[in-house]
């Protein structure tokens, strides 16, 4: 006590005069005081309360979720952020108005990007993905889910938007807070001041002195800092056995000039100042993930003094084979090890059956390397695979003592000595690789470059194929061969070739054309000894390029003879689309040839269906009220064609309403007074009907308003008009130009449509004239005087017009057997009566319980032209009641009089 007594009395004058530099320690309190308990009128004026719009309100709220979202980030907890995304698209959907008034805001937009980037990197962090736990894994699948299916559902457009220009229009800084700054600049980092050197002295008086408390609530936050500070440093510095009053003075109470500086600040200046002097010395520093990097060297395949040999080689292919499916295995670290024993094999020349054993497996990781079935290769993955598969299919060619096949079991291999057998099928190699390169190609969009480029791999493909077939047909079997030949076929089918078109005349074919390759591929799959489904996709291909290059009677008789129409419904799914596609094709190649009706009839399933796309297999429908569920689209969507293959929607449809116009127009006008006409084309009188439901109806724009507007002008005849809306400059460019040698088929639409519209003109006309004069047929409708002949012949003889023909005249007699207006509408009434009764009479039946098995002698159901007596008197003979086979042929035969009643009172 006296020791601190004399150093507080030799520097009491000074401590005084400096108050408030003094390290002051307070007694804590047991429970903050309360200043104030009640609250005046005055402190509710100072406190307003402040009215906000709806806009503030729901972007405030969103903010807040943002940054909570940010802070989940930082420590990577997934569990939170799922949370905090499904808050914010509840907060999202509660702002909907707003949003629908004032545009998506930015910094909303700029979340779901940062937060879709966030996940990628989280993803690719394959490290992190095995170390956290189970909730985590879990929460973190969802969240991905959930923001693409979000991203993709509402918001693409505007994430793809700010992916291309994150900087612009980005004014709203809602969701940023400003970085803290520090008090110090650059300059005071470098150079930080240091504190002067001092002996170590004891530990001070605690000095225990309560402030005012004006002087408290100022000074409070300094006083705390200036505490910390002074504190730790005194109490780490003095000694109490190096304690000397005599350099007790004043300065040893005040505040050192260091002392402003706070311990947690120093922490954090001074690694800068480390990094800033490593970075002078050893150059820029490089960021990394996940920690300092660990050096690992791979390790060696073979000891220093191991000998190298087949059977050394063989045990490390098994080691590395081993690990292969495992979890946690590197596919891309199995490739290299693969890739470098089989350089260390070539180097030690073990022979050529280790190199191809090493091959199979190099191709077989590869093809491993992608373990989702739905995405495909990368580029560089898929060019290495073709370069492999090009030298193993060369060595195998080059090389015919190698025998490879999946029937050699691994203890019968040979790799040493002539001849060797190595287990392994290349065939099935091949297959993979053609299903990587259509899947590669459903991956690409259709319409950019990168889909060229990956097409333009189809060359090497085709000659990886060319040459396995020719390899297998001096070592494969025949299924072996059935298999790489349907492969061949596949590749070949859907390909126009110019020089084996049909043109009508009797030309030699030529040598080496595709359709002498898919004649003599088909032809072999028919005869031997084939699986079913190889057959069948076999004849639908050949039928396929038989109708694509015009061949129609080949086409259509193969197709026949088959009889796959009754079978195909039994087959896989990927066959039957196959089928669509072929009778599709059929049909654009029966209205290529002017056969109108079979085009039609080929045509008529697809379009009718509303879903001919699907059935193509060229692209997926909307998903309306879950008809199909995410793994059922993600099957179908593997079946889909690639784009090259596609056929063109737009000319399918209009060739079948086309087809449908030139039946369908003459149909109505011959049966136009029928009460029960039959359709031949439902959706032509569907789009019929819309078109007379619009109220107004203005020159027509699209394919289907064109050929409307023809159908209206050949049901009166016009056949000029009905050619001009057919045949013009827009739908030359839409339709027409895309068929090969399109002036043929332009001329023969415009001969059909003469035809047809000279058979309506007939049925509509007919009852107006007497007589009609060839000669003037033939000028009206520019036909020659045979055409009109023949299509007014066939006419009378199938009796659809009542008249006859005049030789030496040259004219056509009408008959006038067709009943007039009233005489049809009468006609029609009395057959509407007719069903009228027939119902009522089944309505009392049921109801009085009356059954064509019971005994009703007062019934109808007598034979026509007997009377009641006489029905008693036979069954009081025997005969029995009537059984319900003799009740049913009577109200047949009833049913039937009445219709020829009918029949003959229109004829008379």
């Amino acid at each position: 006590m006296s020791r601190f007594f004399k150093a507080g009395s030799d520097s009491e004058s000074e401590t005084e005069s400096s108050e408030d530099d003094e390290i002051i320690q307070q007694r804590p309190s047991a429970a903050p005081v309360q200043s104030r308990t009640f609250q005046f009128s005055d402190d509710e004026d100072d406190s307003r309360r402040i009215v906000r719009s709806a806009k503030d309100k729901r972007f405030d709220e969103m903010t807040n979720i943002i940054q909570q979202m940010k802070n989940h980030k930082q420590i990577k907890d997934m569990a939170n952020v799922l949370n905090d995304f499904e808050a914010l698209i509840k907060a999202a959907d509660k702002a909907k108005k707003v949003i629908q008034e004032e545009g998506v805001p930015r910094f909303f937009i700029r979340c779901l990007f940062d937060l879709e980037e966030y996940a990628n990197e989280c993803w690719e962090d394959k490290e992190w993905r095995k170390s956290i736990s189970k909730n985590n894994s879990k929460s973190f699948t969802s969240l991905r889910q959930k923001l693409k299916k979000y991203i993709r559902e509402k918001y693409e457009k505007e994430v793809n938007d700010y992916k291309e220009n994150p900087d612009h229009g980005d004014d709203d800084k809602r969701d940023e807070t400003p970085a803290p700054q520090d008090e110090e600049s650059e300059d005071e980092v470098d150079t930080p001041v240091k504190a002067p050197v001092k002996p170590k002295l004891p530990a001070p008086p605690v000095i225990k002195k309560q402030l005012p408390k004006s002087m408290d609530d100022d000074d409070d936050d300094d006083d705390d800092i200036d505490w910390d500070s002074s504190d730790d440093s005194v109490e780490s510095d003095i000694d109490d056995e190096q304690f000397d009053t005599g350099k007790l003075t004043a300065e040893y109470f005040l505040k050192k000039s260091d002392s402003g500086t706070s311990k947690k600040e120093k922490k954090r200046k001074e690694p800068k100042q480390m990094k800033l002097e490593e970075t002078d010395e050893e150059g820029d520093w490089e960021e990394v993930k996940g920690g300092a990097p660990l050096i690992m060297e791979r390790p060696k395949m073979f000891g220093k003094d191991q000998e190298i040999n087949v059977d050394a080689v063989l045990k490390k292919l098994y080691e590395i084979t081993s690990a292969r499916g495992k979890k946690g295995t590197d596919r891309n670290e199995q490739i290299e090890l693969l890739k470098e024993l089989r350089e260390i094999a070539e180097t030690n020349n073990l022979g050529l059956g280790i190199d191809v054993k090493l091959y199979f497996n190099i191709i077989g990781a590869i093809f491993d390397y992608n373990p989702n079935t739905l995405t495909s290769m990368r580029n560089d993955v898929w060019e290495s695979c073709l370069s492999y598969l090009q030298t193993l299919l060369n060595i195998l060619i080059d090389h015919p003592e190698v025998n490879v096949g999946e029937h050699i079991k691994e203890d019968d291999e040979n790799l040493t000595e002539a001849p060797l057998y190595v287990r392994g099928c290349f065939l099935t190699l091949v297959e993979k690789m053609d299903e990587e390169f259509t899947k590669m190609l459903q991956s690409c969009d259709a319409h950019s470059t990168e889909y060229v480029e990956r097409l333009q791999d189809e060359r090497q493909v085709c000659d990886i194929l060319e040459k396995t077939l020719r390899y297998l047909e001096i070592k494969g079997t025949t299924l072996e061969i059935s298999r790489i030949y349907l492969k061949r076929i596949e590749h070949l089918y859907y390909k126009f070739d110019t020089s084996c078109v049909y043109t009508g005349d009797n030309e030699p074919k030529k040598e080496g054309t595709s359709e002498q390759t898919m004649d003599k591929l088909c032809k072999f799959l028919y005869t031997s000894e084939t699986p079913d489904r190889l057959r069948t996709r076999a004849i639908l291909c050949h039928i396929y390029h038989h109708a694509l290059h015009n061949r129609w009677f080949q086409a259509r008789d193969l197709m026949l003879m088959s009889h796959l129409q009754d079978n195909i419904g039994h087959s896989d799914i990927p066959t039957q689309l196959l089928y669509n596609r072929t009778l599709v094709q059929l049909g654009l190649c029966a209205f290529r040839q002017g056969n109108i009706r079979d085009a039609h009839n080929a045509l008529v399933d697809i379009q009718s269906s509303n879903r001919a796309k699907e059935l193509l297999a060229q692209g997926l429908l909307p998903n309306r009220q879950n008809e199909r569920t995410p793994e059922q689209e993600k099957i179908e969507k593997r079946r889909l064609f690639p784009y090259h293959m596609h056929i063109n929607l737009e000319l399918l449809e209009c060739v079948y309403l086309v087809s449908a116009m030139l039946l369908e127009i003459p149909f109505m006008a011959a049966h136009e007074m029928d009460v029960r006409r039959r359709m031949i084309s439902k959706n032509f009188h569907h789009v019929m009907k819309m078109s007379e439901r619009q109220t107004l109806i203005g020159p027509p724009e699209s394919m289907r308003e064109h050929v409307v507007a023809a159908s209206k002008s050949m049901k009166t005849g016009d056949w000029k008009a009905c050619k001009n809306f057919i045949i013009n400059d827009k739908m030359n460019a839409k339709v027409w130009d895309l068929f090969f040698q399109p002036d043929k088929v332009r001329d023969m639409i415009t001969v059909k449509i003469q035809e047809e519209s000279l058979r309506t003109y007939l049925f509509t006309y007919s009852n107006v004239y007497d007589t009609l004069s060839l000669h003037t047929l033939a000028e009206m409708f520019e036909l020659d005087m045979s055409v009109v002949h023949r299509i007014i012949s066939k006419m009378i003889i199938n009796e659809e017009l009542m008249a006859s023909l005049a030789e030496p005249t040259q004219t056509v007699i009408m008959h006038r057997t067709e009943p007039s207006r009233l005489q049809s509408l009468a006609l029609q009434l009395s057959d509407k009566f007719l069903t009228l009764v027939e119902n009522n009479e089944r309505i009392l039946e049921v109801k009085q319980g009356i059954y064509p098995f019971q005994n009703k002698r007062d019934r109808n159901d007598r034979q026509p032209g007997t009377s009641a007596a006489f029905q008693h008197h036979t069954q009081g003979e025997g005969y029995g009641p009537p059984t319900s086979k003799s009740v049913t042929n009577n109200q047949h035969w009833n049913r039937r009089n009445n219709k020829n009643y009918s029949r003959e009172s229109r004829n008379y």
